[in-house]
């Protein structure tokens, strides 16, 4: 059994590229694979730990299960753990740390999100939430358009967005933009990434800001739950861990990230749909990602 810790994934030095690749790859396997929906328990508030199990495609010989939590005043704020068994004997294989995995993947399935959905000239991206995860989409989107001309306007908390802007001041085709409320921050943009982990209530309560052809990606899920009934399409990465939303059976128009992938569905039909984007994060990307880096570990890389 091998212990592999963040650091030792770090050391690997898996790219952007790469991580949005093994996204695709494991949307490919879904349809083989055993992924009954996460259990999620709190312990208090808005505390939880999440239980996310997941056996590969039996090629794969291949079981494995996350533990994630969020605790109050923890940092970072998600933290998490990955078990990895071998179905072929039952035997351990590997534990590891997740945080990494939950961050990559994480940001992998939004970009995918985002390139997938957003209308043909989108240029504006909003970011609320700019932890790991708003960097790492930040970080994706920048190196699927390295020339592309595009603004990226962020939710000003206490200097993050500052940082974020000197992060990426590189870029010459990006242009940054810092406001101070959402209303603002949703204006005219044609792509809006929430990844905020803890929201008391409605982020925009007012869903006529949003424009005609805009795509929100809220990727923790909160505080958009009005437009859940109003926008014209809800594409998710699961059915069953949307089907228990309050307002799942008034949704204009459902579908999952994965068949529109495959061009088993259409995704956008046109440039004013309204698309809400529901990336809710199953254990299949946390498992595929443990079995690939497990693999890359074994052979030495």
């Amino acid at each position: 059994m091998k212990y592999i810790s963040n650091e030792d994934i770090l050391a690997l030095k898996i790219s952007p590229t790469t991580c949005i690749e093994w996204a695709r790859e494991a949307f490919a396997l879904k349809p083989m694979s055993q992924l009954p929906p996460k259990v999620s328990l709190h312990p208090r508030g808005n505390d939880f730990f999440n239980t996310m199990p997941c056996i590969l495609p039996g090629e794969y010989h291949t079981y494995g299960c996350k533990i994630v939590s969020r605790v109050k005043g923890q940092h970072p704020a998600l933290s998490s753990e990955i078990v990895v068994f071998d179905t072929l004997t039952g035997k351990l294989t590997a534990v590891m740390g997740a945080d990494w995995i939950t961050a990559m993947r994480t940001g992998a399935v939004a970009s995918l999100a985002i390139t997938t959905l957003q209308r043909k000239d989108a240029s504006v991206y909003s970011f609320v939430g700019l932890g790991v995860v708003g960097n790492t989409v930040i970080e994706y989107l920048l190196a699927i358009y390295p020339e592309r001309e595009i603004t990226i306007r962020l939710k000003r908390y206490k200097d993050h967005a500052e940082t974020v802007a000197r992060r990426f001041a590189s870029h010459s085709n990006v242009h940054f933009e810092i406001v101070d409320d959402m209303e603002s921050l949703v204006n005219d943009a044609d792509v809006v990434v929430s990844s905020i982990t803890d929201a008391d209530g409605l982020l925009v309560a007012d869903e006529s800001l949003f424009k005609p052809g805009v795509l929100v990606v809220p990727i923790h899920t909160r505080g958009f739950q009005n437009c859940d009934r109003v926008f014209d399409r809800v594409i998710a990465d699961d059915e069953n861990h949307v089907c228990g939303f309050k307002y799942f059976k008034e949704f204009r128009s459902f579908g999952e990230l994965g068949d529109v992938l495959s061009g088993n569905i259409e995704g956008r039909t046109s440039d004013d749909q309204r698309i809400l984007a529901y990336n809710i994060g199953l254990g299949l990307f946390d498992v595929y990602y443990a079995y690939k880096i497990l693999r890359l570990v074994n052979e030495g890389c």
